[in-house]
């Protein structure tokens, strides 16, 4: 039986949203340790290149790992399927100047659309679906935050002041050494230089 609803976004994908709903995370999920897998030899060549573009910007965002190789491994067979069936269309569209290759002649005469055109919108859909899993589209970056600061929400003005993250640290920030203090506290933090 599937499970209903949403599916649920990973940890590290909330973290790099900032998770805006302020849920707890979950501190159980499976962390695979970052890291960027060899690409499957059977990837075309198309495949291959795309999996040399991404996967370093993947595995600096922490989204890759040894585990993603096969979905990786999908995402980037997708899009050589895609680059191929279009430079197909492509060279079929020189040859064919009223329907640019889209269209078919069958052995009965009648016209259809080149299944080219089927393979080339399977291929980029597969693409794309692979694509969100990994926040590689402009919608899914939308939501990513990046290190960028918050400015409180609409609550912002609540406290007659604006929102300030390192208010939940520090209380008393002209008070000597609280940075010390906070620093000493979490020691995966380094200085500021």
């Amino acid at each position: 039986m599937a499970i209903r609803g949403r599916k649920p976004k990973p940890t590290r994908i909330k973290r790099l949203h900032g998770n805006p709903g302020r849920r707890p995370l979950n501190g159980a999920e499976a962390m695979p340790e970052p890291a960027t897998p060899s690409p499957p030899e059977f990837l075309s060549d198309e495949a291959k290149q795309e999996w040399s573009r991404v996967s370093d910007q993947l595995f600096r965002l922490g989204l890759l790992s040894q585990l993603d190789r096969t979905s990786l491994a999908a995402y980037c067979q997708a899009y050589g399927r895609w680059k191929q069936a279009e430079a197909a269309i492509a060279e079929l569209a020189k040859r064919d100047q009223l329907s640019h290759g889209l269209m078919i002649k069958t052995s009965n005469g009648n016209l259809i659309q080149n299944p080219l055109v089927g393979t080339a919108n399977k291929a980029m859909s597969e693409m794309m679906r692979y694509a969100v899993e990994f926040g590689m589209t402009p919608s899914a970056r939308s939501r990513v935050d990046a290190g960028g600061s918050f400015n409180g929400g609409k609550f912002a003005g609540l406290l007659g002041r604006p929102y300030d993250p390192a208010d939940k640290y520090f209380t008393d920030i002209d008070r000597p050494g609280a940075l010390d203090e906070y620093l000493a506290a979490n020691p995966s933090i380094r200085r500021p230089q």
